[in-house]
């Protein structure tokens, strides 16, 4: 996500400001900035369904956990890559999108091919903080993908906001959460996820050091054996183009695991 474009478009806001929603194109990829040169979603023009972004392509491993997903909620639409390729190539699955900025709304869909409304896709203007706060058991999959200009905004990584996700999410829900491995306050979000979800936590780092994506998990996965996570891994690449495998074997890495299986602080 944290890439700096060559070429800046500014023609929404006529110059760069806290609040400006700004396009990019280079060499057939065309990029969302919101009020900085920093990326926060990309498109390559030829391919416009697919995830360009290696850390939207790590966000789509709850499937990994969870096969037969039914509906997500995300907060934060950006470019809409992750909202659109579920859209195009998970068609079992619903999804609901909170976005605050109508001006970002307007972009992705003109720009990024993001679909209007339908029975399977809707896009709402709101506040997600306020939207989480009214609905209870409301997903299977909350994922959260709110940064800003400035980084990811305070009230997205406070302990009340990790509380709320995990109280919205069903018995046997996902959080997903995007977040940037170099930010000084990486560990203390870290440790607030880990006490909202009881340790039931992973960490899928998608870059160096780019972008993390952390799973919180409401109840810990039937069966983290590294052989089924493989096996669920191959199959998923049979109708996806994204490394599940290669990401199975990061999740290994970089979390408690034994030649068997992965582990989580709650099986401690």
């Amino acid at each position: 996500m944290f890439r700096m474009a060559k070429h800046l478009m500014r023609g929404l806001t006529g110059g760069y400001d806290s609040d400006s929603v700004d396009v990019s194109e280079v060499d057939g990829v065309r990029s969302l900035h919101l009020g900085s040169a920093t990326v926060q979603s990309a498109m390559r023009i030829r391919d416009p369904f697919a995830l360009e972004l290696t850390y939207s392509r790590g966000m789509m491993c709850f499937l990994l956990f969870k096969p037969e997903v039914k509906h997500t909620l995300a907060i934060g639409l950006g470019g809409g890559s992750i909202p659109k390729y579920i859209h195009a190539h998970c068609p079992e699955v619903v999804s609901k999108v909170i976005e605050i900025n109508p001006k970002i709304i307007q972009v992705a869909r003109s720009q990024f091919y993001v679909p209007e409304n339908d029975e399977r896709l809707e896009i709402i203007e709101g506040d997600g903080l306020e939207y989480l706060a009214e609905h209870d058991d409301a997903t299977e999959i909350l994922m959260i993908d709110a940064f800003d200009g400035n980084g990811i905004p305070p009230n997205f990584c406070s302990q009340d906001f990790f509380d709320q996700c995990a109280s919205i999410l069903h018995h046997d829900g996902i959080l997903v959460i995007n977040l940037w491995g170099s930010d000084k306050n990486f560990d203390i979000y870290l440790q607030r996820i880990e006490q909202s979800f009881s340790g039931r936590v992973l960490v899928l780092p998608t870059g160096k050091p780019g972008n993390i994506a952390v799973f919180g998990f409401k109840r810990e996965p039937a069966d983290l054996r590294l052989a089924s996570l493989r096996e669920r891994a191959k199959s998923l690449e049979k109708t996806h183009k994204i490394e599940f495998l290669q990401f199975v074997e990061k999740l290994a890495e970089h979390n408690s695991s034994s030649n068997n299986r992965i582990f989580m602080k709650s099986d401690a």
